[in-house]
């Protein structure tokens, strides 16, 4: 088997094709706008569904360019947190109940402690 393998280049890691006489397809620019000031340039295909909101990188939402007469049009809804969905399924005293029996169980030994 040793005969059959391939030497002097590692196989996928590199292409031997180049870009000449390629046409690639055609792209539309899209920039985005987040709260903080950050301008993000996006390119999309052509016919593309483009997105109104992109997450920036500074993990806040960015609206498209161009879109600050739209925003009032719409009705934004409040997002919900974790603590907000754990509170539709448990009151805070039950979850003061569970916390106070988890910590009891961690003292006890019956929960390892992860380092």
């Amino acid at each position: 088997m040793a005969e059959r393998s391939l030497r002097g280049m590692s196989i996928g890691a590199k292409s031997l094709e180049s870009d000449e006489n390629v046409d690639f397809a055609a792209r539309t620019d899209v920039a985005y706008v987040c709260p903080k000031g950050h301008r993000t340039i996006l390119p999309f295909a052509d016919g593309a569904e483009i997105p109104d909101e992109w997450e920036c990188r500074c993990g806040a939402t960015a609206h498209r360019e161009g879109d600050e007469d739209r925003e009032g049009d719409e009705i934004a809804k409040p997002t919900r947190t974790h603590w907000d969905m754990l509170l539709e399924r448990r009151s805070e005293d039950e979850l003061k109940a569970l916390l106070e029996k988890r910590l009891q169980m961690h003292r006890e030994g019956w929960i390892p402690d992860y380092e």
